[in-house]
């Protein structure tokens, strides 16, 4: 005979690992080669120069210099006009 009543299983146990998302280096900061300056999730910030972008949008230095952010009038794919924020490396 059992020693234990039967229990039910809950299906709301489970949880996911944080994504740590944001930006690592700010403003004026010295940025290595290959540093990973802005995590994000689709491109709200955009790529500047001396900037790459990943495969998840993340973007990183691609030479050592220090970062600065600026703003960028863009036109959209529908003909709106939005300002997007840029990140460079000056090096």
């Amino acid at each position: 005979m059992a020693h234990r009543k039967a229990g039910g299983t809950a299906k709301n146990l489970r949880d996911s690992n944080p994504q740590y998302l944001g930006t690592k280096l700010a403003d004026g900061q010295k940025a290595q080669s290959g540093s990973v300056i802005i995590r994000q999730r689709g491109t709200v910030i955009m790529a500047g120069t001396n900037v790459g972008m990943g495969k998840d949008h993340t973007l990183f230095a691609l030479k050592p210099g220090t970062v600065k952010f600026s703003s960028k009038r863009k036109t959209s794919f529908n003909g709106k006009t939005q300002v997007k924020k840029v990140v460079n490396v000056i090096a």
